[in-house]
């Protein structure tokens, strides 16, 4: 029972942050536990990330499908400051988002520091919510930075 608590202040975080993937992932959870759906969860565990990433990935390339970017745009990329600028921005965010994976795989209780964290982040600093991968990686980049500063100091 108290899975189901948490998921439904899950809901209530996600609506008061204005997180409506949080409140739809914590949702259709709710209802996968109340209708004694629970044989599924490690499958929904073990391949949902998979499928996310999937669609993800899929929403990103539509620009391409889409024909919106040309082959003159991509090669734009590889010979000006701003292009190559997002080359570096791209390949930092994917390393970044591969550490905050293995952070949670880790410790996956820390999703929750991350989901509040990041209403915080919405209430107070008018952010965007990009995800709890991003934030994970922030979290384990910092949690490096603070391990290496504190065993100097001692």
């Amino acid at each position: 029972m108290s899975g189901d608590l948490l998921l439904v202040a899950l809901i209530v975080i996600g609506l008061l942050g204005r997180s409506h993937i949080i409140t739809t992932a914590a949702c259709v959870l709710l209802v996968v536990k109340l209708l004694s759906l629970d044989r599924y969860l490690p499958t929904i565990e073990r391949r949902g990330l998979e499928l996310g990433l999937l669609f993800l990935t899929m929403g990103v390339l539509v620009p391409f499908a889409s024909e919106r970017i040309s082959v003159k745009d991509v090669t734009s990329m590889f010979t000006t400051w701003p292009g190559i600028l997002a080359l570096l921005g791209g390949a930092i965010a994917t390393y970044m988002n591969g550490k905050g994976l293995e952070l949670l795989k880790i410790d996956p209780q820390m999703i929750v520091g991350l989901v509040i964290g990041s209403i915080f982040g919405i209430i107070f600093l008018k952010g965007i919510p990009v995800g709890p991968l991003m934030a994970a990686g922030i979290t384990a980049f910092l949690l490096k930075v603070f391990t290496f500063m504190f065993d100097k100091i001692r």
